[in-house]
C-alpha cells in the first residue's frame, strides 16, 4: 500500500521553489524530500510525504495521530522508523 507519511522538517537546502530539498525525520528515520508542492514549508513544520515529495503541511498533533495509525497497521517497517515516542521531540 502506498501512503503519505508524516514527518518533521529538520533542514532545508536551496532557494529555487522547484528544487528546494528538506531533510525530514520520520520518527528517527531521515529522508530527503522535495518541497516543490509546499513552498511555504519551514524547518520545524510537519509535512505529509508521498514518493519523495512533501504534499501538504499538517499540524503536529495530526502528524502524531497518523504516525500512530501507521504503526498499528504495521506500515512503518520499510521506513526503518522506531516506535512512536511519548515525548514531543522530533518524533511525530
Amino acid at each position: 500500500m502506498c501512503l503519505a507519511i508524516p514527518g518533521k522538517i529538520t533542514h532545508i537546502e536551496g532557494d529555487d521553489p522547484l528544487l528546494r530539498l528538506a531533510r525530514v525525520s520520520f520518527g528517527g528515520a531521515q529522508r530527503q524530500v522535495n518541497l516543490a508542492y509546499v513552498p511555504e514549508a519551514r524547518v520545524g513544520d510537519f509535512v505529509l510525504v508521498h514518493v519523495g515529495f512533501a504534499i501538504s503541511r499538517v499540524d503536529e498533533e495530526e502528524a502524531k495521530q497518523v504516525f500512530r495509525f501507521l504503526e498499528q497497521m504495521g506500515e512503518l517497517e520499510e521506513l526503518g522508523a522506531p516506535a512512536v515516542a511519548s515525548s514531543a521531540g522530533d518524533e511525530p
